[in-house]
């Protein structure tokens, strides 16, 4: 038997279309001549279970072999096999999809979901790494006869009878001089491991079995232990330290979804490359590159995920955003809300203890995710400065008491940085306020998103004013100095400060500073807000600080009581000393007050 006849398309430029344009990486033709093997099997299987192939059906397997002399690359299955009519059907047709097809015919009779293949388009990657491709194969009917098929990557092709004896198919690829890299053992192997790890059907090469047909995510969660979950994270991600939890995916309506996500213990320095969920269909690997799936703030998960129902594009490499993409977005998000809220209520302590770690991930869906925020805000966590934690509904029943403003704003003071903040957390806690610990990179947007969400609740930095100004009463300490006095003082210091800032008299507690400096929440915010999004880098704020005088502390009243060639000196001391408060003082001018320093513990 010899048959001879032209593929039937509809431009000679297919195969360059095919080469260049149709896969994304060259790599990828191992990936779809393997899952089309291993269809092969599964129909077989599938035919078999509904006692339509009475043959024995024997050990289901693929097999990859490379011969580096012949330099041919063969792929090798022993399932379902296709006879002569069938390799013009469903070879020569380009984008006739065999496996849509099969579906269509078994679609009532169950598990239609184990077919990979659905474009039709996959053989033709062999066109990337062959200069002619053939195929020997035996189809399971019961006597059929043996067909080869060969192609040079023209238009033509040629159809005869072969020499095969057991039931399969084998495509070999002779590969051409442009692609001779992948006839090295080791590039195939790195190939496989990449994009056949998990496929549902044996797959061996070099003699070893490359894959694990029933991976962790296909599997019930009930016959898994936290060992197993902790052993194949090891195996995904084998240089990082254990994971906080995980949350095991398992949705069959109104879309298809199976996969592992895991919570990754993370630094502070967010790491950039977050390929770090794959995405299989059915068991295929197809990208890591997740973005539309995944929720961004989620983005820092690491583990797989599993959909036959997410459209790719015809080379399996590119996500096509549609509703079910958007549905499983969503459900993603609910899931990993619904995880945290039942670790909350079932173990607060483990969850507090847990926070800091997956505090970014929450604080960041908070903040991107509406529906989120409605959800996480029950478990969200704030802790202060004894590291003591509230959810936001404990918290502002904690402080409401004494942290009410005159104007019944209830107010939450924080810290940016507590070791260097220290002295005016002191001066809050010695009037019985609370202080809030907020210094993660993510926190000065999460306070802004606070006061935005909450009725009659603001948030000030504890050094963004005086603590009479951060939280202001009806009854205001008095005053203990004359206006001419308050004058003198005024002209005093801002011929001291030299710099554009803000002097004024204010009557403070004889416990806090002679001089306080401070500078408003709204510029701290703005200053903030530039370094955690790198904007308008060089440029800066302009330190627009306050300088308050405390007419009240006797270093002040003594100020004025000494000779006027000392009052520039007391003055300056003073200064300095607000400055040093804020780490505003350096250079020659921290030089200078550590001088004068010395000088005036000798008078």
């Amino acid at each position: 038997m010899q048959e001879k006849g032209s593929i039937s398309i509809h431009t000679e430029n297919i195969f360059p279309i095919i080469k260049k344009f149709l896969y994304s990486d060259q790599e990828i033709f191992l990936r779809e001549l393997v899952s089309n093997a291993v269809d092969a099997c599964q129909k077989l299987s599938k035919l078999a279970s509904l006692g339509e192939y009475k043959g024995e059906l024997g050990e289901l397997n693929v097999t990859v072999s490379l011969d580096e002399t012949a330099k041919t690359i063969t792929i090798s299955d022993n399932g379902i096999g296709m006879t002569a009519e069938e390799i013009k059907k469903y070879i020569n047709q380009i984008a006739f999809s065999g496996a849509t097809e099969f579906l269509e015919k078994y679609k009532d009779k169950g598990d239609e979901k184990q077919i990979i293949g659905h474009f039709g388009l996959g053989f033709y990657s062999a066109f990337m790494v062959a200069g002619q491709v053939e195929i020997v194969t035996l189809s399971h009917q019961e006597g059929a006869s043996a067909a080869r098929w060969v192609c040079d990557g023209s238009t033509e092709f040629e159809i005869s009878a072969a020499a095969k004896e057991s039931r399969g198919t084998d495509i070999i690829l002779h590969v051409s001089e442009d692609a001779q890299e992948y006839l090295q053992k080791y590039r195939l192997k790195q190939i496989l491991d990449k994009y056949c790890k998990f496929l549902p059907v044996s797959v061996s090469f070099d003699g070893e079995t490359i894959n694990e047909t029933k991976p962790l995510w296909t599997r019930t969660p009930s016959e898994l232990s936290d060992d197993d979950y902790l052993k194949f994270y090891r195996e995904l991600h084998p240089m990082n330290p254990d994971p906080l939890f995980w949350i095991h995916l398992n949705v069959d309506y109104p879309f298809n979804l199976t996969g592992i996500l895991y919570f990754p213990k993370l630094k502070q320095d967010i790491d950039p490359n977050r390929s770090k969920i794959h995405l299989y269909s059915r068991q295929v690997f197809i990208t890591d590159e997740v973005k539309d799936v995944m929720p961004d703030f989620l983005m820092l998960m690491h583990g797989v995920l599993d959909s036959p129902d997410i459209p790719l594009n015809v080379s399996r490499s590119y996500l096509q955003s549609d509703s079910n993409v958007k549905k499983i977005n969503s459900h993603i998000t609910k899931k990993v809300a619904d995880k945290l809220m039942e670790i909350f209520n079932k173990d607060r302590p483990v969850f507090e203890e847990k926070w800091n770690d997956v505090s970014m991930f929450v604080k960041y869906g908070m903040l991107s995710d509406e529906k989120f925020y409605e959800r996480a805000k029950d478990f969200c966590l704030v802790s202060n400065c004894q590291k003591k934690y509230f959810t936001l509904a404990e918290y502002k029943e904690h402080v409401k008491t004494l942290q009410t403003d005159k104007d019944g704003n209830i107010v939450w003071l924080y810290t940016k940085d507590a070791a260097k903040q220290d002295l005016f957390i002191r001066q809050a806690e010695q009037k019985g306020y609370d202080v809030l610990v907020m210094d993660s990179m993510i926190d000065s947007h999460f306070v802004m998103m606070l006061e935005e969400k909450q009725e009659k609740v603001s948030l000030k930095r504890v050094d963004a004013d005086t603590m009479e100004k951060l939280i202001p009463q009806e009854v205001k300490l008095e005053v203990l100095l004359n206006q001419e006095q308050q004058d003198s003082l005024k002209k005093l210091f801002e011929a001291t400060l030299q710099t554009k800032a803000t002097v004024e008299v204010q009557a403070l507690s004889a416990e806090d500073l002679p001089v306080v400096i401070t500078l408003p929440e709204f510029f701290r915010r703005m200053q903030e807000m530039q370094q955690a999004n790198g904007m308008f880098k060089g440029m800066g704020m302009p330190e627009m600080f306050t300088l308050s005088i405390n007419s009240n502390h006797p270093a002040v009243q003594k100020i004025l009581e000494v000779e006027d060639g000392r009052k520039s000196e007391m003055a300056r001391q003073a200064v300095d000393l607000a400055l040093l408060s804020q780490g505003m003082l350096t250079g020659k001018e921290l030089t200078d007050f550590i001088k004068r320093s010395v000088q005036l513990s000798l008078n």
